[in-house]
């Protein structure tokens, strides 16, 4: 009898062994045909300056739109993500250096990089958060991609980005959404940013970078992106869940510059310290910007059901 029971707990288990394997097996070819995917994409031309204060403004781009936390201080690449079951995500070396791409890259693989998500080769870049910068304008595209390109060479090779078991099953279920999937590459170029000044319309231009993270809502929630152990993002409108409801235009701005809540507790160092390095013009267009959002729930939009 027990030697029956043992018999068929044996065989149970190997059955479980052989499913999973078979889910494991569907997984990574589901996805990996997913990345293998090309997209027929056409980059819009795209002035690069060469004056100081547009090499000025692209370097000030750089930092507090989030380039140097995957890419590095110098471009030369950087670790993002290394976990077992997100993966191995390194920003490359967009330096001309020996390891880099940037002796490589035309103009048109800059923009179609940034704006659309998609590699030289025609596949979806895997991590490059281009959604959120799709509506960069001409102008901070052209200061952007000059200033990296006038920085030295860089030897460097960072390893390639290997998706984990969690991102490819995040991959295949629409969790986790491919940038170049969620662009409207057909969206027109905009030549120049909004008016520098504290007004809504400014701060919507330079909060297109949150979305990633506090999701397009900016109610916050499970950053999908991210490892399991990452916090949720916090909820930026005043719906329930709400980090920020009672605060002022000043707690906001010391905030991201010191890292701590005004009740003195630390943020999150999920949190990139680099907005806190925007000036104040960009701090209070962003808080006003925020005031206008519909109030939603944490992690959802205001549509379901959002309170006071």
């Amino acid at each position: 009898m027990m030697r029956s029971i043992g018999k068929f707990l044996l065989l149970a288990v190997l059955a479980v062994a052989l499913l999973a394997g078979a889910a494991a097996a569907a997984i990574y070819l589901l996805s990996s045909a997913r990345l293998e995917r090309r997209y027929a994409v056409t980059a819009a031309p795209v002035a690069l300056p060469s004056d100081a204060a547009a090499l000025a403004r692209g370097g000030h781009l750089a930092t507090v739109w989030g380039c140097r936390s995957c890419h590095g201080d110098d471009f030369g690449g950087a670790a993002v993500i290394d976990d077992l079951a997100m993966g191995r995500v390194f920003g490359p070396n967009l330096t001309a250096g020996c390891g880099g791409l940037g002796a490589g890259l035309t103009t048109a693989d800059w923009v179609r990089a940034v704006r659309q998500g998609v590699g030289p080769d025609g596949r979806a870049l895997r991590i490059m958060p281009s959604k959120d910068y799709a509506g960069m304008s001409d102008a901070d595209l052209g200061s952007l991609i000059a200033y990296i390109r006038s920085l030295p060479p860089v030897d460097r090779k960072p390893p390639p980005v290997a998706l984990g078991p969690v991102s490819r099953l995040l991959l295949v279920t629409g969790k986790l959404k491919l940038s170049a999937d969620v662009i409207d590459h057909s969206r027109p170029a905009v030549p120049t940013s909004p008016v520098e000044a504290p007004t809504p319309a400014y701060g919507a231009y330079l909060a297109s970078t949150c979305t990633g993270c506090h999701n397009p809502h900016f109610s916050g929630g499970r950053i999908a992106e991210g490892p399991p152990s990452w916090p949720p993002a916090a909820n930026l409108t005043q719906g329930p869940g709400s980090a920020v409801k009672g605060w002022t235009e000043q707690d906001f701005i010391r905030t991201l510059r010191t890292m701590r809540v005004p009740d003195g507790r630390p943020v999150n160092p999920v949190m990139p310290s680099v907005f806190g390095q925007m000036n104040d013009t960009e701090l209070r267009a962003i808080w006003a910007y925020i005031q206008t959002l519909p109030a939603a729930p944490t992690g959802r939009g205001p549509q379901d059901g959002a309170g006071s």
